[in-house]
């Protein structure tokens, strides 16, 4: 670290999620670091950056192109790096910062592969540089509740746990019409999305995975299920698609001012569109999915996750020696189709800034006891805000994910796809030899 007073962040891939990095270290968090680079592939998202920069009152960062990153990391004499790119360039970045001396902050997934999980964990052996994973859940206030319950041992040793995610027909829609529906890229949702989830268990129950099942297929979106099911609409994506007017699928990026920015108007540099078809072809992602693991300690876990419900939320239960703790948590009751207040983009899913959560304790022999629960304002029930806290300038607070902890994650999601692959179930160890 240099000798200012201020650790020096850059920020790569500087596109929607990045922004409350941005926001954060131009406003709310100014006292924690200091923003002193951007770098991205495209220079108009850049820009776009620069002027969340400059409204807030400071002054524009230097903007380098993905080729100059380690340049960018010497010039500017960066402590840290906030790696918010595609998923499968993750440990690109995280390696290259590592190695040039550098911390590294990624958005989850820590990578989306094995061979980029490899890179990461043999750069950080050799440097002994520090790599945080971006797991806001972790920070949920109640989900902190749920690790100080279960290792207070208020259900005992836990046998078994049950955990249920809904992404309802907004939020689970845009994955689907992004990068993300390309399966090289983002390892599918049992990557990109699960590994918040199995970071969780492997946090609340202090276990590793090791071996794991798991079915899945595209059921709801393509071209092939939109036809069986009477959604299809005839357009390739959804501005300017006289089809996608009404469409409650359809994506209307110019709704929004800060999606025109920071993609519509950038769309000249590399030709990426946001707003995709949900319903149209080349998508190698599942949209349902169930998996089965077996953790180091003999904990079992049912995990299921699908991306066409009719609302958000999940529900997660602990089956222990001496009860069962149940949490069940609404993020949204209901969808609604077109625009309200809470979705002022036809298409885009709202922040999650109203959860509701119940914790429920039910030990054996006595009648269930509500727990009073603590939610956080903000994205992800608290979440972003506390997270912004803890890795912004922050020391390790327990919490703090690391790389073991972003590979533990990431090894559960892999091995699913694996088993959904072969049909059959799949070992991690395996899976990390190659034997698999």
């Amino acid at each position: 670290m240099n000798d200012t007073t201020q650790r020096r962040y850059a920020i790569v891939g500087t596109g929607s999620r990045a922004r409350m990095y941005t926001r954060a270290l131009v406003d709310t968090h100014r006292d924690r670091g200091r923003l002193v680079a951007l770098c991205d592939t495209n220079r108009t998202r850049m820009a776009v950056h620069n002027r969340i920069i400059t409204d807030a009152g400071a002054e524009a960062v230097p903007e380098y192109g993905a080729e100059d990153f380690t340049r960018m990391l010497r010039e500017q004499a960066v402590d840290e790096v906030i790696v918010c790119t595609v998923d499968h360039t993750h440990a690109d970045y995280v390696v290259a910062a590592l190695e040039a001396g550098v911390d590294a902050i990624t958005e989850k997934p820590m990578t989306a592969d094995l061979e980029g999980l490899r890179r990461i964990n043999d750069a950080q052996a050799r440097t002994g540089r520090r790599v945080t994973v971006g797991f806001n859940y972790r920070y949920n206030p109640v989900h902190g509740q749920v690790r100080e319950l279960i290792s207070s041992g208020a259900i005992g040793e836990v046998g078994s746990v049950h955990f249920e995610w809904l992404l309802d027909l907004r939020h689970g829609a845009d994955y689907f019409r992004r990068w993300h529906r390309d399966k090289a890229k983002s390892g599918g949702l049992l990557v990109h999305k699960a590994s918040h989830h199995f970071d969780l268990v492997n946090w609340w129950v202090n276990a590793h995975p090791r071996e794991v099942f798991a079915w899945g297929g595209l059921f709801f979106y393509g071209q092939d299920n939109g036809r069986r099911h009477g959604l299809l609409n005839d357009y390739e994506r959804g501005h300017d698609a006289e089809a996608a007017e009404n469409d409650p699928f359809a994506l209307h990026m110019r709704d929004s001012p800060d999606l025109t920015a920071l993609y519509l108007d950038a769309e000249h540099e590399d030709g990426y569109r946001r707003d995709l078809n949900v319903f149209g072809p080349d998508i190698t992602i599942e949209d349902d999915m169930s998996v089965m693991v077996r953790y180091d300690t003999g904990v079992r876990l049912s995990y299921h996750l699908v991306a066409y419900a009719p609302w958000e939320g999940y529900r997660i239960s602990f089956t222990g020696s001496r009860g069962r703790l149940e949490l069940d948590m609404t993020e949204f009751a209901s969808t609604t189709p077109g625009q309200d207040e809470a979705h002022p983009v036809r298409g885009m899913p709202a922040p999650k800034e109203n959860t509701e959560a119940r914790l429920l304790l039910r030990r054996h022999w006595q009648p269930p006891e509500e727990i009073p629960v603590r939610v956080g304002g903000g994205g992800h029930g608290g979440g972003d805000n506390a997270m912004l806290d803890s890795l912004l300038g922050g020391a390790d607070d327990g919490i703090r994910p690391d790389h073991a902890d972003g590979g533990n994650a990431l090894l559960t999601g892999l091995a699913a796809n694996a088993s959904m692959a072969s049909g059959a179930p799949v070992r991690v160890a395996d899976l990390l030899s190659g034997e698999h």
